[in-house]
């Protein structure tokens, strides 16, 4: 089958997120006749309409959540109610952890209504969507519960989203297109309080998982100002290892 996945927005954290010096939006997968939407931050909603690939949330299948924080998740409500034609009928499954939706909630109760399902993310579980496969290998070191995944396409996808870096993360996700969340440029100590991986931590990854690319996204605000495209070809050059930092709506075809 074929697919791709469209980098909605590229942005992360609290001050890119509400400065929108990049897209808050997340990631929209197609493969075979199954969409999915990833993390529906902020704008998620806007950036689709504006995309030149004209990305219709009414054709999605599910949305997931790696986890609650508002960078990922402020827009979930809005895409429920967009996937399911204003809530005039039940469609798609919403996969997300059990605190996005108990406690502190950020999926309302009125549109859960509006959902074919509602499936909570555990480590080490595997998850079917129409023609997608995919796992949740392990819980994440954050301030709430996250899980990257791991997609199992006619290659295998990985997605690291927002962790502390942990010497066991990058045997959890060997992949042949591995797609990392990093926020700084400079290493994380142990008493840093951001449990965020860094250009630092995403190369030990890669370096131990050696994909066939390796494409740096959810970039923090100094790590946008140092020019990742820079920093990306550097890493490449280093590692021997094809290294993307992506962009807001660039297309990787799967």
């Amino acid at each position: 089958m074929e697919g791709f996945i469209t980098f909605v927005g590229t942005g992360g954290a609290r001050v890119v997120a509400s400065r929108q010096v990049r897209s808050t939006g997340g990631l929209w997968i197609q493969y075979g006749s199954t969409n999915l939407y990833i993390d529906p931050g902020p704008g998620a909603l806007v950036r689709l309409h504006a995309s030149r690939d004209h990305l219709e949330p009414s054709h999605l299948d599910g949305i997931i959540l790696t986890h609650k924080h508002l960078d990922h998740a402020n827009d979930v409500n809005l895409m429920i109610e967009a996937m399911a034609d204003g809530g005039f009928r039940k469609k798609g499954v919403l996969f997300c952890p059990q605190d996005a939706l108990s406690d502190d909630p950020v999926v309302l109760k009125y549109v859960r209504s509006y959902l074919e399902g509602i499936e909570v993310l555990e480590a080490g579980r595997t998850y079917t969507i129409k023609d997608i496969s995919f796992s949740a290998p392990v819980r994440h070191i954050h301030p709430v519960e996250a899980y990257g995944l791991l997609f199992h396409f006619n290659k295998k996808v990985a997605l690291i989203s927002d962790t502390r870096y942990f010497e066991e993360l990058p045997d959890h996700y060997a992949a042949d297109v591995l797609i990392v969340n990093v926020l700084r440029t400079k290493a994380i100590t142990a008493n840093d309080p951001i449990d965020h991986l860094s250009v630092e931590d995403f190369k030990k990854v890669v370096a131990r998982v050696r994909p066939e690319v390796a494409i740096m996204t959810h970039l923090g605000m100094t790590l946008i100002k140092e020019k990742p495209v820079e920093i990306a070809k550097a890493l490449e050059q280093e590692l021997g290892v094809r290294v993307v930092a992506a962009h807001d709506g660039m297309k990787w075809v799967l």
